[in-house]
């Protein structure tokens, strides 16, 4: 037999949590079409993997990358070096369909840039500059309950939608789910979308009963009311029939710290009736906007940019205000519109969540950030090498299942997140003994170790030391189609 590209004698981790093997895998155009004893295949390219790891490539369960997959290889090296080869963008509340702006948009959907950017009056336009101008990873879409709201309510977002006005949002939801999108979701926390009461929500979300959508929440409160934010995202899951995703499961802010032990018990609970995820980012820091009426005088807060002191990035919120002579209030106001990284949660409850059975890993990384989390350039290896190989939260077969095969389940991603013949030539080649995340939050850029090659449909997407290729093999995936 005869095929494009072998990879001889690596272990394999096929991405279903089964035990490591050793073999080999061989790729024809875009699909693999052998794994195992390869010794009498011939190929036209033969990597020798020997004391290598090679799995399918990392499905990043929760991105903001809904512009970045529009420009080029280059802005996606920062996913591609972790040896990322799928994302879930869309996440938040936040899409970059269906809705255009004619002004700067308001925060949080600044995060994904100003007006210029705004430009898909339907998720069909989005679907079709991704297939005309393909992005060198797979795009998988949710729509923004936040971007349907300001489609539907102008700027007058600050309330609870009329019925008419959730009509509207229910069927703009259901033409973008028939179009290509694979989900809803919702950011709660953020006011653009705080004033939408539950009522609401499930009447926009009714759309997703007929297509088998997900529903998927940043939800109100992960602080003092996370019990009740995560039993109202059941309720809401229930009322419309749809699996529902908690979206960087965590507890903020220290009186919560330890609470993971309430919150996974009641997911536990509820996972025996209907179906519930979650993804998690392996840092006790979260990012996203600056909000001044945020702030905890026990939370340390890092500036990742500001619109008017973009000079700020990388400094710390309190040494700027003793700057200034101001409170960190009266300072952040002053920095707005603007960004930050929030030292919020405890190290114990990240452990606890991500070894869950029910964990996904998902960056959370803002790529248009100036000075970005360093979760945009280290999630994957992070897990890989921190927790899995150095601590030994869990198995390397565990960690490299909760980045594939089982984020690939849960959303509906057929051929995807495991090594088969058959299934898509998405692969990443890395070294179990050296892979680490190399970024941090001083210098947050740097690319990982150890990831040494990465494959997106059969082609080399990104190589250790080079960098990006100029491959634009990722598609547009859509839940179970």
């Amino acid at each position: 037999m005869r095929c494009d590209l072998i990879l001889r004698d690596a272990t394999i981790f096929d991405g279903t949590g089964a035990a490591r093997k050793r073999g080999d895998v061989a790729i024809t155009g875009e699909r693999i079409v052998g794994v195992g004893d390869l010794g009498a295949w011939s190929a036209d390219r033969e990597v020798i993997a020997t004391g290598k790891a090679v799995a399918p490539g990392f499905i990043d369960a929760h991105t903001h990358d809904d512009r970045a997959v529009l420009c080029g290889p280059a802005c996606m090296l920062c996913k591609m070096s972790q040896g990322v080869t799928t994302v879930v963008v869309g996440n938040c509340g936040i899409s970059l369909s269906p809705v255009t702006m004619k002004t700067r948009p308001i925060p949080p959907l600044d995060l994904l840039g100003d007006e210029s950017w705004w430009v898909f009056d339907s998720f069909a336009a989005y679907a079709e500059k991704l297939a005309t101008d393909p992005a060198p990873v797979n795009t998988v879409a949710l729509i923004g309950h936040m971007s349907l709201r300001v489609e539907a309510m102008g700027g007058d977002v600050l309330r609870a939608a009329s019925d008419g006005e959730a009509a509207h949002m229910q069927q703009r939801l259901r033409d973008c789910l028939k179009e290509g999108a694979s989900g809803f979701s919702t950011g709660l926390y953020y006011p653009p979308n705080h004033e939408a009461p539950t009522d609401e929500v499930i009447a926009v979300a009714e759309a997703l009963r007929e297509t088998g959508g997900l529903y998927v929440t940043h939800m109100r409160d992960e602080g003092d009311g996370v019990i009740e934010s995560i039993e109202e995202t059941l309720k809401i899951g229930r009322a419309v029939d749809a699996p529902v995703v908690i979206s960087h499961h965590k507890c903020t802010l220290p009186q919560n710290h330890g609470r993971s032990t309430e919150t996974l018990a009641l997911i536990d609970k509820a996972a025996k009736s209907q179906r519930v995820d979650f993804d998690i980012y392996p840092y006790v820091a979260g990012s996203t906007v600056l909000m001044p009426h945020k702030l905890n005088p026990q939370v340390p807060v890092k500036i990742t940019w500001s619109v008017p002191h973009p000079e700020l990035q990388g400094r710390w919120l309190h040494e700027v205000a003793a700057e200034w002579g101001l409170d960190q209030v009266e300072a952040a106001n002053r920095m707005l519109p603007a960004g930050a990284i929030y030292f919020q949660m405890d190290e114990a409850d990240v452990r606890r969540i991500m070894s869950h059975p029910l964990a996904m890993i998902g960056s959370d990384g803002l790529p248009h950030d100036a000075f970005p989390h360093p979760r945009l350039w280290g999630a994957f290896p992070r897990v890989l090498g921190h927790y899995a190989r150095d601590l030994g939260l869990f198995s390397l077969e565990t960690a490299v299942h909760k980045m594939t095969g089982r984020v690939a389940d849960v959303f509906g991603l057929r051929d995807r997140g495991v090594i088969r013949e058959g299934a898509f030539a998405d692969l990443v080649l890395f070294d179990p003994a050296t892979v680490r995340d190399a970024a941090d939050f001083d210098d947050p850029t740097r690319p990982a170790e150890g990831i040494l090659e990465t494959w997106v449909a059969g082609q080399s997407a990104y190589v250790y030391g080079e960098g990006a290729t100029s491959a634009r093999a990722g598609r547009l995936v859509s839940r179970n189609r």
